[in-house]
Order: structure tokens, then C-alpha cells, then sequence
């Protein structure tokens, strides 16, 4: 390994040992692991080949794979090769990992769920490719001036990115626009721009190393480079325009679509890589196989969210107008090989597209849209329509055009079916199914929390990383006071961790042994971070009212960005460290509350706060939240959940058991009913003295002394147009939280507690997840698995 990391510096960054910087030694050690992910990618891609499987084609628009050095080091068993070999070199190994920046692919619990499933299906062994977009800025890096967010362009791609191989060989024309000619029955569309879709392909290693898949990513450039002829004229902008037009579509995440040009990008964005990517797997298909109709057999390809709902579309036109095959016989071919997720039941969060933008950026695909829903609505005359009021509504057209819908959670799962696609679900009864979402145990324990994976894995064996439900076996552990006890440890360890590090780049000091409480996640009204600190306002309030009392001293710690153009949850980051810093000064509360907001959340943030988390936030009104991910996550590093009744908490809870979980607020039924009743929200102010005060201190401008109109919108809507009865809500949670004060009180019945959780998470693998999804959606299998019965 130390020869190995040596050469590479050499001869792949030309350094030597004595003059090569932390960066050198990060790209060398990478470009070794890459090396032995190599072997593993190569040998899989001939097994697939040989036994011809079904692959599976995951198209996503985010992939949140964060930092991959520590991944690799882990999946291909090399943590103590690695450390020694660096030690060995006079280098600190967390100085190096910790060198490398997160690849910008993703924002939040979307982009996270893909990269644990390309995780689940290396280390399962099912042939698999991720596409989606290579981000040259990401969604934005988030800093704080004067409380507000400031977005910059995430810069991850300055410097190299050792993991991926360029694959020039692999690229596509993707046109937009231009205009549609019909012949003798043929349509011909003729593209009135065009651009390159370059592949860059990462190796995804599963556990033990022992098979690999593919992250294609691609990025867009022109398909003219360089106008010679206009740069002799002087002309020095217009020779390069082509050029920097291509890459727009592949700089940012999520462009703001507030403009009608920034909706113009993001469809471009989406049919880039969704048409690159079913290029790239028909040609790979071709290769093999000549009859196209037997396309279904070996290619399930899964939409994740309706960002690329145009893949119908697109390979009906493929089909239609490339191989020739009748537009009746296309739409159920193309049917068969499609699967949809969906991951929201907010409508704005279903993509609409309108017919003009559509029929001007691909006029083909809109013509095709009519045909579907003409047929659609000829075997179905009661359906919806996927054109409606000027609209191309994409999660209609997602639907109609996959065999199978899955919902992430139960709840979430009933909730599609009885509201977003009820009158669908009428039609196709058996179409929707669900498939709870989960978490890969490797990254999200095994690699962020060492000290309680060596607990675990010196107590049950190793075997646990990839057969989570043994971690059960720890239940008989709850009552021995030994174990507890390095339990506890266990958890003040990373706690100590956590607070070393908010000292060290935010200046605040944490006390260990307080509360940590933990709301990470995108910022939204659903989501409610603004419920949390109205309760930790009313909290500091009744400290300050009865100082010497015994208050169970906390830590509320809050993460997550706001899209650029989301004005209300960016008045409530602004709010939250405006918060932040009256409460953080003040002397009487000084030992008992604080609130920290690192700035830029991400990937490897999570892996800080996550193992350091005593009480994990998951507090969305009820029937909002699909599932999420991150409420998994923290109950299996052993953090207790305070939620409400709503997406994956439903099924957590009922693993853990309710006497292990704080349970507050409506359910999604009660919910619906409250919003019948005319002022609601203010009679839920009027009824809660301790909230009114809270309000009128935010009224009056008790947190933003210098501007105090500051927040009267935000209390305001709260008064008024409350929809996601954080005001209904309030007194059930502050309540709850006093109950989750008493209990921590008792430090060894909250560690037992904590354990349970940790020890019930054995369904919330994304394992079992892509197992599901394998066998009621797919019809994929493990060629691994296959291989192990075939010796046996």
C-alpha cells in the first residue's frame, strides 16, 4: 500500500513525498482504492455479460453520495491497510479523508435515498446503473451574513474528482426545440439545437467488495466547441457561446424556475439526462440483443420523483420513430420497462410543465403526450388528463406511463392512493405498491459512528453490516449495565466530538452532557423548523421566568438550506439565528439553552450530528412527509424521535414500540378535518397563552431589536394562513418535549431506550428496500446470489 500510494504520487500528480500537500496525498491514496474498485467493476461488468440478468437503470436527478474515500476504505475491508500505511508515511489519515470536499450531486433526502440504493445494489450483487447529472456548482454553498443565507456556487469540481473515468466514447446528441415533419405516416423531428452528453462513469463497490456498478453521470457540451470564424472577427463572446450555453445545463441543481427562462433550463435538464440515459442503455441493450420488443425482459429502468417523467415520452419516440413499431404497440412497450416512485404528496412538488413550453422545447414529445393520453383516455373515458388547462401535468404522465407507482412509507403509500392519485388508483387498483424507503447500514453506522459499531460488532460479530435485522440481538443487552454503560460512552464520545467541532469553526461552547436535539433537513414549511424554535423561545421564557429550577440543560441544533427562491423558509433561517444569538447571550440561561446553525449542511455534517444526537426532530405535519430518511438514520445511531404520525415514523415507531418513541400532534386525518374549521389557527393562539407570548415577542421585535417589523409577515401567517398548523400543533409538542426533559433525566433508562431504537432498525436497511423493489417491481435478481446457488 505505501509503495502503491507512493507511485501514484509520482507518476499520476508528479510530487514527491517531502513537497506533496494534503490534496496530493488525498488524490493518491484515491486513485489506489480506485484502483482496486477496478478489478471489482471489470469482473462484474464480464458476470453480467455473461449471464445476460435483467439490469436495473435508476434515473435520478440527485445522487447525494457526499464524501467517497472513507466509503471505499470501508466497502473494500482496507480501513487498517490503509491508516497503517499512511501513519507509516508521516501523514494524519482523518486529515487526509477529511480533505475531500462532497460531491455536489444532490440537496437532500432524495439525492441521500439514491446513493444508499446504488450502495444496497452492489452489495446484493443486482447489474445496476445510476444516471443522472455531473453538477458542476451543486445546488449552492450556504453561508449566514447577518443571519440571512447567502448562496454561492458549490466549487467541489476545482479540483479533481479521483473517482470517476471520463468516458468520451460514450456521447449523445440531445436536441431541443426546432420543428416536427410528418411523411407517409413517419414523424420527423428536426431539433433546432443540439448538445453533447458526455459521460463520466464512478465505480460503486458494495460491501466486502465483492461486486461493482456503475454512477454515469452526465455533462452537456456543445456540440460545435468553438466558433473559429467569429473569434477572427473579434467577435470573442460569440466563439464561445455555443459552448457556454451546452454547459448552463449542466452547472447547477435545480436552477430557480420562478422565470420563465429558469423553467426553460430545468426542462432541458431533465430530458438531457433522461434522453442520454435511455440511449446509453438501448445501445447497450442493441448490443446483445436484436428484437427490440423483448426490451421488458432484460431492462426495468425506475423514475425516482417526476423529474424524469419525459422518459415515456422519450422512448415511445424511440420506438415509434427509430424502430418503427406502431405508436398502440409502443406506449405498453415502453410501459413495461418504466417503474415511477413517487416522493411527495405536495401538489406544487408535481411537476407542471405548460403545453407552450413543452411544444417549444420538444415538440415531439408533446405530440406524443397527446397520444398517450388519447389512448389512455379511449380504454379509460373517466381518467384524468395528463393535459389540463394549458398544463402537461408530469406526475399524471408518470403514472399512466409506468407498470408500477410505489409509495416510500405505508402512510405515505394510502395517502397516494386516497388523494394525488385517487381517481388513477380507481382505474388501476393493483398499480400502486409500496416500498418503504431505508438506509445503507455501511454508511450511516459502520462508517459514521466507530465507536458504536466496535461496541456492536465486539458484542454480536460483523456480520450485522449487511444483515441488519441482526442487530435485534442487542434487545438482551437493554438490562446489562456493563453494556449500557459503553452504550453511553459510546454516544458522549461523539457528543465530545461534535462540540470540539461547533467550537472550533462557530465559537460556541457546548456543554457534552446537555440535550442534543437535532432537526436537520431542507427547510420548509412542512417540515416545521419554525414550530421547533417558537417551542425553544417559549422554553428560554420559562427558564428565565423560574432560573433555579431543575431544567434539563439543552442543545438545539438545526441544519439544512432553503431553495433560493423560497422567501418564507428563508425568513425562517433568518429568524433562527436571529434566535440564536439573543438566547446564546444571555447570562441566566447560559449553562441550560443554546442553539447552534452550521451553515451549509451536508453529507458529512450529517456524519457528525447524526452519532452525537441524543433526540432526533421529525416533527412535519402529519401527511406531508413522504418517508424521509434521516429519521431512520438517527434512531439507529440511538437518538429518540419526537414526530408526529407521518411517513416512515408511523412504521418506526412501531418498531421501536411507542414507550420508545415521543409521539405528538393530529394525525393526517385530523389534520384535514382541522382545516375545515374557519380560523383555526388563531383559535388554536387565543387557547395557548405560552405561544401567544411568543408571538408578540417576535412581534415586537425582541430578536431583530435594530429592525423590528422584521418577522411580522411570518407571525402574521401563522395568524392567519397557518397550513401546516404549526399554531394547532404547538401545545401537544411543547409538552411532549417536557416529557422527553424528564426522561433524559434518567441517563441509564434514556440509554436503554435508545438502544431499543438502535436495535429495532433492522427493517430500515436499504437492503431489504432494494429486495422489494428487486422482486414486486423489477423482476431483477443477484447475480451473486445466483452464482451462490449454482456452487451450492
Amino acid at each position: 500500500m505505501k509503495t502503491d500510494i507512493l507511485n501514484r504520487l509520482k507518476y499520476s500528480l508528479g510530487k514527491d513525498a517531502e513537497n506533496a500537500s494534503t490534496y496530493d496525498w488525498r488524490i493518491a491514496v484515491s486513485l489506489v482504492l480506485r484502483d482496486q474498485m477496478v478489478e471489482t467493476w471489470f469482473q462484474s461488468t464480464k458476470e453480467t455479460y455473461e449471464a445476460s440478468p435483467k439490469r436495473v437503470y435508476y434515473l435520478s436527478m440527485e445522487f447525494l453520495i457526499g464524501r467517497l474515500i472513507e466509503d471505499m476504505i470501508s466497502n473494500l475491508r482496507m480501513e487498517d491497510t490503509v491508516k497503517a500505511a499512511i501513519a507509516e508515511l508521516g501523514q494524519d489519515y482523518n486529515t487526509i479523508v477529511h480533505d475531500e470536499p462532497d460531491a455536489a450531486l444532490g440537496n437532500g433526502g432524495l439525492g441521500r435515498l439514491a446513493a444508499c440504493f446504488m450502495d444496497s445494489l452492489a452489495t446484493l450483487g443486482i447489474p445496476a446503473f445510476g444516471y443522472g447529472i455531473r453538477y458542476e456548482h451543486g445546488l449552492f454553498e450556504q453561508s449566514f451574513a447577518q443571519g440571512q443565507q447567502v448562496e454561492k456556487p458549490e466549487t467541489w469540481l476545482t479540483q479533481r474528482h479521483a473517482w470517476e473515468f471520463e468516458r468520451p466514447e460514450a456521447r449523445y446528441r440531445i436536441g431541443f426545440g426546432g420543428h416536427v415533419e410528418h411523411h407517409e405516416g413517419k414523424a420527423h423531428w428536426h431539433p433546432g439545437e443540439v448538445v453533447m452528453a458526455t459521460a463520466h462513469d464512478t465505480p460503486v463497490v458494495g460491501w466486502k467488495g465483492e461486486w461493482g456498478n456503475t454512477l454515469r453521470l452526465w455533462s452537456a457540451e456543445p456540440a460545435k466547441e468553438f466558433d473559429l470564424e467569429s473569434f477572427n472577427r473579434g467577435d470573442y463572446l460569440a466563439a464561445g457561446r455555443s459552448e457556454a450555453l451546452a454547459r448552463t445545463i449542466s452547472r447547477v441543481l435545480y436552477p430557480d424556475d420562478t422565470t420563465e427562462s429558469g423553467k426553460e433550463l430545468r426542462l432541458k435538464q431533465e430530458y438531457f439526462f433522461t434522453a442520454a440515459s435511455l440511449m446509453d442503455l438501448l445501445r447497450r441493450y442493441l448490443k446483445d440483443h436484436d428484437d427490440i420488443r423483448a426490451l421488458p425482459d432484460y431492462v426495468a429502468i425506475q423514475l425516482n420523483d417526476t423529474h424524469p417523467a419525459i422518459a415515456g415520452p422519450e422512448l415511445v419516440r424511440i420506438l415509434v420513430d427509430e424502430h418503427a413499431i406502431p405508436m398502440d404497440e409502443a406506449i405498453p412497450l415502453a410501459r413495461k420497462c418504466l417503474a415511477y416512485t413517487n416522493h411527495t404528496l405536495l401538489p406544487e412538488a408535481l411537476e407542471r410543465w405548460s403545453e407552450h413550453l413543452m411544444g417549444r422545447i420538444l415538440p415531439r414529445h408533446l405530440e406524443i403526450i397527446r397520444a398517450i393520453e388519447h389512448a389512455h383516455q379511449t380504454e379509460f373515458p373517466d381518467s384524468p388528463r395528463i393535459l389540463e388547462h394549458g398544463d402537461v401535468r408530469m406526475g399524471e404522465l408518470a403514472f399512466i406511463m409506468t407498470h408500477k407507482v410505489n409509495g416510500v412509507s405505508a402512510l405515505h403509500t394510502e395517502l397516494v392512493k386516497e388523494t394525488v392519485f385517487a381517481d388513477l388508483h380507481r382505474i388501476h387498483p393493483t398499480r400502486i405498491i409500496n416500498q418503504t424507503n431505508g438506509i445503507t447500514p455501511r454508511r450511516w453506522l459502520y462508517g459514521c459512528n466507530p465507536s458504536l459499531r466496535h461496541l456492536i460488532t465486539d458484542t454480536i460479530g460483523e456480520d450485522w453490516v449487511a444483515d441488519l435485522e441482526q442487530l435485534t440481538a442487542l434487545k438482551s443487552k437493554r438490562d446489562d449495565a456493563a453494556f449500557i454503560e459503553a452504550f453511553t460512552a459510546s454516544k458522549r464520545e461523539n457528543k465530545v466530538n461534535l462540540s470540539n467541532w461547533i467550537s472550533e469553526t462557530m465559537g460556541v461552547t457546548l456543554d457534552p452532557d446537555a440535550m442534543f436535539d437535532v432537526q436537520i433537513k431542507r427547510i420548509h414549511e412542512y417540515k416545521r423548523q419554525l414550530m421547533n424554535l417558537l417551542e425553544t423561545v417559549a422554553l428560554w421564557n420559562d427558564m428565565r421566568d423560574n432560573p433555579n429550577a431543575d431544567w434539563t440543560p439543552r442543545v438545539k441544533i438545526f441544519g439544512g438550506k432553503a431553495a433560493p427562491g423560497y422567501f418564507v423558509a428563508k425568513d425562517i433561517i433568518r429568524l433562527i439565528n436571529d434566535v440564536a444569538h439573543v438566547i446564546n447571550t444571555d447570562p441566566v440561561t447560559d449553562d441550560k439553552l443554546k442553539i447552534v446553525y452550521p451553515p451549509n449542511y451536508n453529507v458529512t455534517m450529517a456524519e457528525r450530528l447524526i452519532p452525537a444526537a441524543d433526540l432526533s426532530e421529525q416533527i412535519s405535519t402529519a401527511g406531508k412527509e413522504a418517508s424521509g430518511t434521516g429519521n431512520m438514520k438517527f434512531a439507529l445511531n440511538g437518538a429518540l424521535t419526537i414526530g408526529t404520525l407521518d411517513g416512515a415514523n408511523v412504521e418506526i415507531r412501531d418498531h421501536v414500540g411507542s414507550e420508545n418513541f415521543f409521539l405528538f400532534g393530529l394525525t393526517a386525518q385530523e389534520v384535514m378535518e382541522r382545516r375545515t374549521h374557519h380560523g383555526y389557527s388563531r383559535a388554536a393562539i387565543e387557547a395557548s397563552p405560552r405561544l401567544q407570548r411568543v408571538l408578540g415577542q417576535i412581534a415586537e421585535g425582541r430578536f431583530a431589536p435594530h429592525d423590528p417589523s422584521r418577522y411580522h409577515g411570518l407571525v402574521g401567517m401563522l395568524y392567519d394562513h397557518d397550513y401546516f398548523l404549526v399554531t394547532c400543533d404547538f401545545d401537544s409538542y411543547f409538552d411532549t418535549q417536557r416529557r422527553a426533559d424528564t426522561a433524559y433525566r434518567n441517563p441509564a433508562n434514556w440509554a436503554a431506550m435508545a438502544l431499543v431504537n438502535t436495535a429495532s432498525m433492522g427493517w430500515f436497511s436499504s437492503d431489504r428496500t432494494i429486495k422489494g423493489y428487486a422482486r414486486d417491481i423489477w423482476g431483477a435478481k443477484s447475480v451473486t446470489q445466483a452464482k451462490l446457488e449454482k456452487s451450492a
